[in-house]
């Protein structure tokens, strides 16, 4: 039967191949210091050397994981320290992004509310006071017709021209109702008269016109008298020559300027002639 082997012999066996000077000294040291156990009873067919041999690569397992760590240099850290240290690199990497946003970002056009343009206020103008503008054909009152009314207007309007008042306007409305009917007459005995505009005729000697004014008497050429204005004009200058003409009555007034045959006539048109200059005025 051969002999057994040492125990130093079979750890020097099972040793595995490769392992360092570090390995042994280290396993040397963990067996100096190894608390002695307790004389164990021993199973049937078990040797104290496969026990020593059991032990021993338990405890070289462990030193080769500690040396391996130790040679490496690696350290293992808590884990709350790694989820923080992940969790900073997060936000730094989100704040990072944000900021490359911040630059990159096209700028975002804000509407711009056009301002309406002020409402000019318009001026006040000043609207211009027009006159009353009287009728080319005054309405006819008092009985006459339009052709009367026409010529009784004329001889107001030159009446006010003169700056005459407005009992002269009576009287030489009143005067021409006498002697015209306020019409202006040609006249038969001179047949020039019938070469201007006229409206009738008479044959009271050579009287013309609307006051039966006479050339021959120095009133004025046939072509002025016929024309109503002249006449008027000539009436109105001649009413003025008679002294206080104003204080006498219509009739005296009248008379002392036609020097007619028939005085007292032009008192019954006082009334209407009233009412013509009224409407006239």
């Amino acid at each position: 039967m051969p002999p057994e082997d040492s125990p130093e012999q079979k750890q020097t066996e099972t040793r595995p191949a490769g392992r360092t000077a570090d390995v042994a000294s280290a396993e040397r040291t963990i067996g100096r210091h190894r608390a002695p156990e307790a004389p164990r009873r021993r199973p049937f067919g078990s040797t104290p050397a496969r026990v020593a041999v059991a032990t021993g690569v338990s405890c070289c397992l462990g030193l080769v994981a500690f040396v391996g760590a130790r040679d490496t240099g690696q350290r293992h850290e808590p884990v709350r320290e790694v989820m923080a240290d992940r969790a900073a690199a997060a936000a730094e990497a989100e704040q990072r992004a944000s900021r490359e946003f911040e630059r990159t970002a096209p700028p975002v056009a804000v509407p711009v509310t056009p301002v309406p343009a002020a409402t000019p206020r318009p001026t006040a103008t000043k609207t211009p006071v027009r006159k009353p503008v009287r009728p080319k054909h005054p309405r006819p009152v008092a009985g006459l017709d339009q052709r009367q009314m026409d010529n009784a207007k004329v001889i107001v309007d030159v009446g006010r021209q003169m700056g005459m008042p407005r009992r002269a306007l009576v009287v030489a409305i009143a005067t021409a109702m006498q002697e015209s009917n306020l019409y202006n007459l040609a006249s038969d005995v001179l047949p020039e008269s019938y070469d201007y505009p006229n409206q009738g005729s008479g044959a009271d000697h050579d009287s013309v016109g609307l006051f039966q004014q006479r050339p021959s008497s120095g009133w004025g050429t046939v072509a002025e008298l016929m024309r109503p204005a002249y006449a008027a004009r000539a009436f109105y200058a001649a009413l003025a020559e008679v002294p206080a003409w104003g204080d006498l009555s219509i009739t005296e007034a009248a008379q002392a300027v036609q020097i007619s045959a028939f005085p007292d006539a032009y008192a019954k048109h006082e009334a209407r002639a009233t009412i013509v200059v009224a409407a006239l005025v």
